[in-house]
């Protein structure tokens, strides 16, 4: 008996994750990237659990080898899995999903940066979240482009050549 180790949809819902963890290599607005997306885009269409969380954790490592490992790397790859948690819980891609992703990234991130570099007071916390307001913005943007290329470019390719829809 031959039992592919990976089915076509795994393979296609991994395409679309290493295409969109690429663009992290080329030069963009700051936090305009697909990491959100990726995070999210696994959580909703991996039926297996382990691959919903590790793979898109695995692609972003193999990006991070080449964008390089930092003190605030424990806070995104946390934000990274409690994005993943969103898509396997929600299971319904939509605005609300994408924002929920979007503001967990923002908390848990910057919470790590605050650790890293501000005063461990109110204002320092007030302060840190204030001054990644614009990145915010572009976080915002970057996770609703990136996520609806991925799931509106997967829903075509699942219709008219995976026939799973």
């Amino acid at each position: 008996m031959n039992k592919n180790i990976l089915t076509k949809k795994q393979v296609v819902i991994i395409l679309f994750m290493l295409i969109a963890v690429s663009f992290r290599l080329f030069p963009h607005l700051p936090n305009f990237t697909p990491i959100t997306a990726i995070a999210l885009f696994g959580g909703l269409y991996f039926s297996n659990k382990k691959m919903a969380y590790l793979v898109p954790v695995f692609i972003m490592g193999l990006s991070d080898v080449f964008l390089g490992f930092h003190l605030i790397s424990l806070f995104v790859y946390s934000a990274f899995l409690l994005i993943s948690f969103i898509g396997t819980k929600t299971k319904k891609p939509n605005i609300f999903t994408i924002l929920m992703g979007s503001l967990s990234f923002f908390i848990v991130t910057n919470f790590g940066v605050w650790l890293i570099g501000y005063p461990k007071t109110w204002t320092g916390i007030i302060e840190c979240y204030t001054l990644a307001l614009p990145f915010f913005r572009n976080s915002i943007l970057g996770d609703f482009f990136y996520s609806g290329i991925m799931m509106f470019g997967y829903k075509f390719v699942e219709k008219k050549y995976l026939n799973l829809a």
